[in-house]
């Protein structure tokens, strides 16, 4: 039977429409790449790029679930899947369950990182038995910021509250400890008590619950493709990643992370280098993450606009996050325009059916 291609799209800018420019991604270029990467490694592969373009940037969250299950689904069980990931962090729980999810479909599992791959993502890749990484690939700490009704209150934004790191929390109580030091009880008592006039007590017993929780999801992770008689390894690496490094942006390359950290790195070269980065680089142009996104440059003339910001593609289909919605601009340029969000969330934007 002839294959018949299903095409939805998302217009990047309805302004594109009034140039009379293309509305679809070059869907064709992207599969060339994965065919590659598939023939080289001989896998079956999935792309997820998690876009970190300003005021339009996505996480992983629980919402890729489903979207991926309907990829895996297509793929079917495999020898060997390759995950091409690009992403700044998301939700941690997300991360233990995409990787869970990935192993009902396969016993070998890689991840290849072409660029960022921090905190969550960092997590996901803990998760595979191997870990691609090109020369521009960076992984970074997996010790969390904590946001909850309980943190303090942005003196800049009244509506927001300020995250806390929770390695700043530990290492407060270290300074106190071990580097001034304190010793009685009641110096002790004082110490803590002025953490607690600036942060709410059952804030810090949140950070102290993510904590616990950062190891256990690493450790849960890490033990997929570890033996249990490495814990040793396995809570050197977890150290690393959450106190040793005591910076949430510090970048890990490719080097540190196979020589110093221990994990399961492999340094891609040659053809497989150029394809897993051009390929990077193609969805970097068309989603534009270089360029933060600004509505009123990208609406039509009612005020419409749209914007895709995050891509799980694999050959038989292409999912992307969008954003649509409208402006109501105002007349006086002193007054901002008002943005609705009509609709924001993952649509499929291209199927190849049998």
């Amino acid at each position: 039977m002839d294959k018949i291609i299903i095409v939805h799209f998302v217009a990047y800018s309805y302004k594109y429409l009034r140039k009379g420019m293309s509305l679809i991604m070059d869907f064709q270029e992207k599969k060339e790449y994965l065919k590659e990467i598939s023939r080289i490694r001989k896998s079956n592969v999935i792309c997820y790029i998690s876009g970190d373009r300003n005021n339009v940037s996505t996480r992983i969250a629980p919402d890729i679930i489903p979207i991926f299950h309907e990829h895996l689904e297509r793929i079917g069980n495999s020898d060997k899947i390759d995950l091409v990931l690009f992403s700044k962090g998301g939700d941690v729980l997300t991360a233990l369950r995409l990787v869970q999810l990935l192993y009902e479909y396969t016993n070998n599992f890689s991840v290849l990182i072409p660029f960022k791959s921090y905190s969550a993502g960092t997590l996901v890749a803990l998760g595979a038995s191997e870990i691609v990484m090109t020369k521009m690939a960076e992984l970074s700490p997996i010790d969390p910021n904590v946001t909850s009704v309980f943190n303090p209150q942005d003196p800049n934004n009244p509506s927001a509250k300020i995250p806390i790191s929770v390695e700043d929390v530990y290492s407060f109580i270290t300074v106190a400890k071990e580097i001034i030091p304190v010793r009685s009880e009641e110096c002790l008592t004082r110490v803590f008590s002025h953490l607690i006039d600036s942060v709410h007590p059952l804030a810090i017993g949140t950070i102290h619950r993510t904590y616990s929780l950062i190891r256990s999801v690493a450790k849960k992770l890490l033990l997929l493709h570890m033996d249990e008689n490495e814990e040793e390894k396995i809570n050197k690496i977890i150290d690393n990643l959450t106190q040793q490094l005591f910076s949430h942006s510090y970048m890990i390359t490719r080097r540190e992370a196979k020589e110093d950290i221990k994990l399961p790195v492999t340094f891609s070269s040659g053809e497989l280098e150029s394809i897993i980065w051009n390929l990077y680089k193609s969805y970097e142009s068309e989603l534009l993450l270089e360029k933060t996104f600004i509505p009123e440059e990208n609406a039509d003339m009612n005020g419409r606009f749209a914007v895709c910001c995050g891509i799980i593609d694999s050959l038989s289909r292409t999912d992307g996050y969008t954003f649509e919605g409208v402006i109501q601009r105002h007349h006086d340029p002193g007054v901002a325009n008002n943005i609705n969000i009509l609709h924001q969330g993952w649509k499929k934007l291209w199927e190849e059916r049998k």
